[in-house]
């Protein structure tokens, strides 16, 4: 079924929650880039658990990222001028990410980890939407997108997640974090517009059933890499899988703090902006603008 218009019709507007006073500002920012530049071999909190976790989510972003452009690329040229531009926003940002991300990932490499499994993985994993209609790989992004969002919201309202952390790779994630926060609507409006002629009960299926296959992907690959690079330090048996238990589902618990989120994904009429949380942008901006000037952040 062809779901978009003639290319010399005019684009409908579709209504979404979207902030229609929402700016999406891609922030050229680099990290750990200066000279004899260490930020130590377990960089969060000295904790190799913690750190394992996240250079592995770390690792699947820059071909993750690209996935998500190219899907969501297909289709801006037939959505309407302001959806047009905010994908041109989201795609200089992800390709930023994939920069900033590619960098933490070879300083991973460069403390003796092989990654190669992990990367082995990804691969397999995106190479399963190749064939596929560009409508699936478009609905693999926005739930992959909602994942990093909620995901996002938790790394700057939590403050756990980057105690006594390397101060710079923390403040590469925030920054990541927060334009997440900021595109997060961009790749579930583009699905809402290429999937306007469905009906409502046709489009929830797709996006469940794929929500769940999915996350059971995601969990599973990410359970498998930490525990990868924690064995690479020999590190190993049940009791480093209860201590990374307790990292994802206690403290600081990711796992457990996006279940919620996670659930919303499913209820009628279901939009990321359905919750606003622009205010964490704004604290994460002035916060970071604070630790460079030396003035004191305000809320």
């Amino acid at each position: 079924m062809n779901m978009l218009r003639s290319v010399n019709a005019e684009p409908e507007t579709i209504q979404t929650p979207t902030p229609a006073d929402h700016k999406i500002t891609p922030r050229d920012r680099r990290f750990g880039r200066e000279e004899g530049y260490d930020p130590g071999k377990y960089w969060q909190n000295g904790d190799a658990v913690a750190t394992a976790f996240y250079n592995c989510l770390s690792l699947t972003f820059p071909r993750g990222e690209a996935f998500f452009i190219e899907s969501v690329k297909a289709f801006r040229d037939h959505t309407p001028e302001k959806l047009q531009n905010e994908i041109r926003a989201f795609v200089k940002q992800e390709v930023i990410h994939s920069r900033e991300h590619l960098a933490l990932n070879r300083r991973v490499e460069e403390n003796g980890y092989d990654t190669s499994r992990i990367e082995k993985r990804i691969t397999e994993s995106l190479a399963m939407t190749k064939d596929r209609p560009e409508i699936t790989n478009l609905a693999a992004t926005m739930i992959l997108e909602h994942f990093t969002a909620i995901m996002a919201q938790q790394f700057l309202a939590n403050p756990l997640h980057w105690k006594n952390s390397d101060e710079e790779t923390a403040d590469l994630w925030r920054w990541h974090a927060l334009e997440e926060i900021e595109h997060k609507g961009v790749a579930y409006d583009t699905w809402l517009y290429a999937t306007r002629d469905w009906s409502r009960r046709k489009r929830w299926q797709v996006k469940a059933v794929m929500m769940i296959l999915i996350t059971r992907n995601f969990w599973g690959n990410r359970w498998r890499d930490t525990l990868d690079l924690l064995a690479q330090d020999g590190i190993t048996g049940w009791r480093v899988k209860m201590k990374l238990l307790k990292f994802l589902l206690f403290k600081p618990g990711i796992g457990r703090a996006i279940i919620i989120p996670w659930c919303k994904f499913f209820l009628p009429g279901f939009h990321p902006w359905n919750e606003d949380d622009r205010h964490l942008i704004h604290r994460a901006e002035s916060e970071y603008e604070a630790a460079i000037t030396g003035r004191p952040a305000t809320a």
